[in-house]
């Protein structure tokens, strides 16, 4: 499926001025900056600073918040990858939470259970588009002084309880990768109140160059001291996570036309409730009523005890459907993981620890189904309504 129709707002115009200005670093250019502005605004936040990916914005808000060696991060155990890899990233230990069987969200009951003296933070990722559980994540994370790394990854202008999430904490990270709501191809985006917790990521993105503020990711200080000698450039740890000029233009663009995307989504997904209320197998995923979902995929649950999960997108498929999408393995369940190479990165912190496992979760990922949200229109949609129509009334 071709996506083009998803570039036909100011992504050429504004990829021009970058051209024209000659400075295509997020350090000398001005489009970063406009795009930061731009996106912070949207989601509720204050500052906004970007990065080359939606994992080295989890990377840098683990720094931000002082995460290091030994320290325990909890995760639900159904997720993407990344979080996993950034926790091990910062020799830090993680630790999987089970999930709700209804939102399919990281269970606040569970991560209760998993907090001990060495918890630093709490990674949930409102999957689907569906928030959390956020209240109840932040009394456990008040009682134990831990700080809440949102990972809205697949949720923009998600709301709970009528606040935009990107509002609700002091980091919050977003994907722009090219199947999220709006994209940069590849990009990521970290969004905060808290002027601290901003330069001190944007320093960690950007080489650990002291010249960075909050809110400017340019380097601007006088050439002389600049280009003298004894100069000393870095006053923190940093990696180069940059987004170019060129990206943050089509970011730029792209954020112009946020709601539109995210409504269109929304759209789409109430459609599809439409079709599956003709099913007695098929559950969709729980929006509780005081949030609102961004609608990343519409995912539900597959119960049919005669028809394989196989067989049914199989049939799909035939009927003229967009495809299927399975849940991610669990995190503990990947070859990596399972396999004991992750041990490797630390071996003196990781050989001995062991982890439980989340029940929950194993029951409903091989159930899941991720329906594509992603389209231009209802129209543009309406072959995978159809084929699911079809697909459902043959196995009546």
């Amino acid at each position: 499926m071709k996506n083009t129709w998803r570039f036909k707002g100011n992504e050429l115009n504004y990829i021009h001025k970058v051209f024209e200005s000659g400075e295509g670093s997020a350090t000398s250019g001005s489009l970063n900056n406009e795009f930061e502005k731009k996106f912070a605004e949207k989601v509720g936040a204050k500052y906004g600073v970007t990065f080359n990916s939606g994992t080295s914005t989890l990377h840098a808000a683990l720094h931000a918040a002082d995460v290091g060696y030994g320290d325990e991060v909890i995760v639900p155990a159904l997720t993407v990858i990344a979080n996993l890899a950034v926790v091990i990233a910062q020799n830090a230990i993680p630790v999987f939470a089970d999930v709700d069987p209804d939102t399919f969200n990281i269970d606040p009951k569970d991560v209760r259970k998993k907090i001990t003296p060495k918890t630093k933070a709490i990674m949930p990722v409102p999957l689907y588009g569906v928030p959390c559980d956020y209240d109840a994540l932040e009394v456990l994370a008040k009682e134990n002084d831990i700080v809440i790394i949102n990972d809205a990854a697949q949720a923009f202008l998600a709301k709970y309880k009528g606040e935009p999430i990107g509002s609700l904490f002091p980091i919050t990270s977003y994907s722009l990768d090219a199947t999220k709501h709006i994209t940069t191809g590849d990009g990521g985006m970290i969004v905060t109140n808290d002027a601290n917790y901003a330069e001190k990521i944007r320093k960690f993105g950007s080489l650990g160059y002291k010249a960075l503020s909050s809110s400017d990711g340019r380097i601007r200080i006088n050439k002389d001291l600049f280009q003298d000698p004894n100069y000393s450039r870095h006053d923190d740890i940093g990696l180069n996570y940059r987004m170019s000029e060129f990206a943050a233009a089509v970011g730029l663009a792209q954020t112009e036309r946020m709601e539109h995307f995210v409504s269109m989504r929304q759209k789409i997904a109430s459609e599809f409730d439409k079709v599956v209320a003709s099913s007695e197998y098929l559950h969709p995923q729980v929006v509780p009523n005081d949030c609102e979902s961004a609608y990343w995929t519409y995912t539900v649950k597959f119960l049919h005890d005669d028809i394989s999960w196989y067989t049914f997108r199989k049939k799909f498929m035939e009927f003229g459907g967009d495809g299927i999408y399975a849940a991610w393995r669990l995190l503990y369940q990947e070859d990596v993981f399972a396999s004991g190479i992750w041990r490797r990165h630390c071996p003196a912190l990781y050989n001995d620890i062991h982890f439980a496992s989340c029940p929950v979760a194993e029951t409903i990922q091989p159930q899941l189904m991720q329906f594509v949200a992603n389209y231009e229109s209802i129209n543009s949609a309406e072959p995978s309504f159809e084929a699911l129509r079809k697909t459902i009334q043959y196995f009546n």
